[in-house]
């Protein structure tokens, strides 16, 4: 699996990273939406880079110049609720890529080896030789992620899988390693140190859904 990430490099990814890390700041929900949106268009505009493109022949008010724009857009899949704000960025970016929504929640446990990951919804677009883009912000075990590949590769064969996440832990990272397909690309704002007991990373910004739309039963 190709790993980016995105705060190894210099830019806005850090006042990004900051602002949604601090307790006070995200306070403010409409900032932290905001920001996890500016994320998902960061990530998208270096995951675009790697996309197949075609020259188009365009005829300006002055002259003829060519473009290299993409074949065809990539097919964006979020993860309910929390992909939600993080997924804007990247329709943003891909704003004529088709979309799809998959409904997952984690069952807690008394320890991360008793987390149960459980969907009750899916709403796909074909994805047979397509680009595929599964975005969930924060990539802690990597069952929701796990679970949702499982489903797709049961119905389609997409032409290349990207998964990208605002934060990522390292174990979520192995488990993906060890269950995607070899040629698969990880894009992560931020690579963090490890998973609590609670299966939260560490230092992570906690409940990335709770911070965007407040506390669920």
């Amino acid at each position: 699996m190709n790993l980016f990430q995105l705060n190894l490099l210099p830019g806005l990814v850090h006042p990004i990273l900051l602002q949604l890390r601090d307790p006070q700041i995200q306070k403010d929900r409409l900032r932290f939406k905001f920001n996890l949106e500016r994320l998902g268009f960061l990530l998208a505009a270096e995951l675009a880079k790697t996309l197949p493109v075609q020259k188009i022949e365009v005829q300006t008010v002055l002259g003829k110049t060519e473009i290299a724009v993409p074949v065809q857009p990539p097919v964006l899949i979020t993860v309910l609720r929390a992909g939600l704000a993080f997924y804007q960025g990247f329709a943003n970016a891909f704003d004529q890529a088709d979309s799809g929504f998959i409904g997952a929640y984690r069952v807690e446990g008394e320890c991360a080896e008793q987390l149960e990951i459980r969907m009750n919804y899916a709403a796909l677009p074909d994805l047979t030789d397509r680009d595929l883009i599964l975005i969930d912000p924060m990539l802690a075990t990597g069952g929701s992620l796990l679970k949702v590949w499982q489903l797709i590769a049961s119905q389609a064969s997409p032409r290349s899988v990207h998964i990208a996440a605002a934060i990522a832990a390292p174990e979520g990272v192995q488990a993906l390693q060890q269950h995607l397909p070899e040629h698969s690309y990880l894009w992560v704002g931020a690579l963090d140190q490890h998973l609590n007991e609670q299966a939260y990373i560490v230092p992570g910004l906690g409940d990335a859904g709770d911070l965007c739309f407040g506390p669920k039963l």
